[in-house]
């Protein structure tokens, strides 16, 4: 897993769209009452409490302790668990993940947990950061980097693959693939770019002397208002969301 810190209560406040644009998910998901699902980075399971209303057997995990914690304190049976790290076997009728896949690394120890995990026939359903996601961003951070001195080279923490490379993952991992698409949605931040970058990015934050931080932030800001701000809209990154649908064979 990358090394990047969450905090419960500044995911609420800056975060809180990830679950709202991928509610639709659910459907895909398509949960019955007697089913057991497996939520694969919960978070402080604002989404997982959806699953709950379809039926009870709902498990969170995720590598986060405050967010296990705050899961908790929202009704989630939850655990804190690498993703890379899945230790549960044919428990599951499907797992549902949203907005985590890209934060992993090793995306084989994670997909050979999942399809260990499910039940034969089970369901693997998804979305996370897929090919061009806030590419315009990262361009940006990469020239903030290398224009100064007093910052680190960049090394990109993100995996947003194209649909035929996670395709070919799930294939080779053991799974049917039903569906696989990228889906481009511009998203209108609640907050400022440096609010989101403290919350999505304090793992190239953390590894800043505080005042190369701060320059961090300020200039990264600077060079992307032209491209990413609107006057009308405020700041709009450039997401691209790779959504799909698996079936454990």
């Amino acid at each position: 897993m990358v090394d990047q810190k969450w905090f419960p209560e500044s995911y609420d406040n800056i975060g809180s769209f990830v679950p709202e644009l991928a509610r639709d998910l659910l459907g895909v998901l398509n949960a019955k009452s007697d089913e057991k699902i497996l939520d694969l980075g919960c978070g402080n399971g604002i989404f997982t409490k959806k699953i709950l209303q379809i039926t009870q057997n709902v498990i969170g995990i995720d590598s986060s302790n405050c967010m296990v914690q705050a899961a908790r304190e929202n009704g989630i049976d939850a655990y804190q668990i690498d993703g890379e790290e899945i230790p549960f076997r044919n428990m599951f009728d499907a797992v549902f993940s949203n907005a985590v896949l890209h934060w992993i690394r090793n995306q084989d120890a994670v997909l050979n947990g999942v399809h260990k995990c499910l039940k034969p026939k089970g369901r693997f359903i998804g979305e996370f950061g897929g090919y061009g996601n806030i590419s315009c961003l990262i361009e940006i951070i990469e020239s903030v980097m290398e224009t100064d001195s007093f910052f680190k080279p960049f090394s990109n923490p993100w995996y947003f693959p194209s649909t035929d490379e996670y395709g070919k993952k799930l294939s080779d991992r053991g799974f049917c693939v039903e569906n696989i698409a990228l889906i481009p949605r511009p998203t209108v931040l609640k907050t400022d770019l440096k609010d989101w970058l403290r919350v999505f990015a304090n793992h190239i934050l953390s590894a800043l002397p505080v005042e190369a931080a701060d320059r961090f932030l300020c200039e990264v800001e600077k060079s992307a208002r032209p491209e990413l701000f609107s006057s009308s809209k405020g700041w709009v990154l450039d997401y691209v969301r790779l959504r799909f649908s698996a079936v454990k064979i």
